[in-house]
């Protein structure tokens, strides 16, 4: 999921807090100034990806959720760039400017499909540090696990922390998420976002209502069903010893004590935000903060 949520709220003597709290508020449709838009021939279709920073420095591959889009990294993408790195991000299959990749007529939307496109990217640029943002930290762990070579760290933003059927843990409307389907399920994530429940900006509700009108409806249905349906593989995700951060905010979808839970499962240190679904948007200089001493201690392991 990308749904945008209110500005978080600072505390103590943290430049990168100082930072988040004076973001202004930005036109999400514009890119951030050098910004270089391709589309990648994945086994799905074309997916049209953005990338920002020099191709020679180490590579950051950013992955967008169900509903969202390349664009929610436009705050976070020139922070690792001014760090040293090379980032990119591409829509997902079905979503946004990718929406005429997915499966064949008649079928649908599975992990393998979604999954096969992200080691396709992965493979297509070589090893990268990799974020997957809520549903798509799942394919990201899908990925690892039959291809940890070509990552150098995971990290996880605002990812579903439990396997199985995810949503239980949501606040409030968990225990619904068992009777309801995911066309129902879907519906509400939607009504969610074009009504703002989330409170966000006037440009940034301008900008992810107008996605709908490319997005494919069957292949947010479909996600909402795979995230009923999660692979538990955490045990494997610890076991390749990569350098793993899980990101959140204290009013993320699930409450903090289950991201907590899950990084100790993943052997991951954990962070998190005053905010809440949308680190990305709404505090990209912690969350930048945090993903780059991350990257460092990957990079210091490959040269023991």
């Amino acid at each position: 999921m990308s749904i945008g949520e209110r500005r978080p709220v600072t505390g103590g003597d943290d430049e990168a807090q100082r930072l988040d709290a004076a973001l202004p508020d930005i036109d999400w449709s514009i890119a951030p100034v050098g910004t270089v838009f391709s589309r990648f021939a994945a086994p799905s279709g074309e997916l049209a990806v953005a990338a920002l920073g020099d191709p020679e420095d180490p590579r950051v591959v950013l992955i967008p959720g169900v509903t969202g889009s390349k664009e929610d990294f436009y705050l976070l993408a020139p922070i690792l760039v001014a760090a040293g790195y090379y980032v990119q991000s591409f829509d997902l299959a079905g979503q946004y400017e990718s929406a005429d990749a997915g499966p064949a007529a008649g079928e649908k939307y599975t992990y393998p499909l979604l999954t096969g496109d992200v080691v396709a990217f992965l493979r297509d640029g070589g090893p990268a540090h990799v974020l997957g943002y809520s549903f798509a930290g799942i394919l990201a762990q899908l990925a690892l696990v039959t291809h940890p070579e070509l990552f150098r760290s995971l990290t996880l933003l605002t990812a579903p922390p439990e396997p199985g059927q995810s949503f239980r843990g949501v606040r409030i409307i968990g225990p619904l998420s068992w009777v309801a389907t995911p066309h129902i399920g879907a519906s509400l994530m939607i009504w969610g976002i074009t009504t703002n429940k989330n409170r966000v900006s006037d440009s940034r509700l301008a900008f992810v209502r107008s996605r709908f009108a490319l997005t494919r409806r069957s292949s947010v249905d479909d996600i909402v069903g795979l995230m009923k349906n999660v692979p538990d593989v955490r045990g494997r995700v610890a076991a390749t010893g990569i350098p793993i951060l899980v990101a959140t905010g204290d009013h993320d979808l699930w409450p903090t004590h289950l991201h907590a839970a899950n990084a100790k499962a993943l052997r991951a240190r954990l962070a998190v935000y005053r905010t809440g679904h949308s680190p990305c948007e709404t505090a990209p200089h912690q969350l930048g903060r945090d993903m780059i001493a991350l990257f460092r201690e990957a990079e210091a392991r490959e040269t023991d």
